[in-house]
């Protein structure tokens, strides 16, 4: 069974996110807000180091629950910075309750997060069909855009990359190699998504 590039060789639990996440459309928004936290905190680190702490940053942070993030008091952040559980970079942890507001802004504003962020790419994935790794780009111009928009309305540590990577993450753009065994496995779940 082939995978991509990335994925071969491994932790499992890299393999696992590869084999079950990666890719696969999301439209829930607390798993949305999951994912572009974690893709913030991962700026300048590797995904590894976050995955590692996934469960970590879920207790910290309520589960990823926006409401209960934007109501957090100084004490309960200054408690995030001591939490080794966590990557406690203090811009990191800050801009996780500003977005946790943003978001919500968000959320009243078109009725989910979903449908806001989901309109970048017209609603439905960007099948690619890249050969290698090096095909594959670091930001788009659908992630540029995003990152403009999202800046605008306050959130932080959403560069046209870390838009990229949260659009990889949760399925906005399918770029599993063509090689790789999820490649068309996730377009058909996509496909067959929408039939249903």
């Amino acid at each position: 069974m082939q995978r991509c590039d990335w994925a071969e060789g491994s932790s499992p639990l890299d393999i696992r996110y590869h084999d079950e996440q990666w890719g696969v459309p999301v439209h829930e928004d607390r798993m949305l807000f999951e994912m572009l936290i974690l893709e913030g905190a991962q700026a300048g680190l590797s995904w590894s180091t976050i995955l590692r702490k996934r469960e970590g940053y879920r207790q910290a942070f309520d589960n990823f629950d926006a409401a209960a993030i934007a109501g957090y008091s100084d004490a309960k952040i200054d408690e995030l910075r001591r939490n080794p559980a966590i990557i406690r970079n203090k811009a990191k942890i800050d801009a996780a309750v500003t977005n946790a507001r943003c978001f919500l802004e968000v959320q009243k504003e078109y009725g989910s997060f979903d449908a806001y962020i989901w309109s970048f790419v017209g609603g439905a994935p960007v099948n690619n069909d890249w050969k290698s790794l090096s095909d594959i780009p670091a930001t788009s111009p659908e992630s540029e855009n995003m990152s403009k928009d999202l800046k605008r309305r306050g959130f932080k540590f959403v560069g046209p990359t870390i838009c990229y990577a949260f659009m990889q993450a949760v399925g906005m753009v399918n770029d599993h190699l063509v090689s790789c065994f999820r490649h068309q496995e996730v377009r058909e779940l996509y496909d067959w998504n929408e039939k249903t």
